[in-house]
């Protein structure tokens, strides 16, 4: 992130819109959107978006599973196997 160039007032984004979305996608650095001074918003692409949403994804489910891990709530793999057997077994 360049501070001089991507951090911008809402009004130079009013005013450069288009131009400010060819920015994003063609650098995939995120503009941000100052009002009054003060960080309101933040402008990115999609592929940029989306990637973020999938790590996120991924950490929140490696903290659910740290947290299983410590209240014990784990099975060997022999007996979750077993498990999955059994039921398809029975549905055959």
């Amino acid at each position: 992130m360049n501070l001089k160039d991507d951090i911008k007032p809402i009004s130079y984004i009013k005013t450069n819109a288009a131009d400010m979305l060819k920015r994003v996608n063609e650098t995939r650095n995120p503009i941000v959107i100052t009002q009054n001074g003060e960080a309101r918003a933040v402008l990115m692409d999609t592929g940029s978006y989306q990637s973020m949403i999938s790590a996120l994804g991924i950490l929140k489910l490696m903290s659910q599973s740290e947290k299983e891990i410590d209240e014990n709530l784990v099975s060997e793999n022999d007996e979750v196997f077993g498990r999955i057997e059994k039921r398809l077994k029975n549905e055959i």
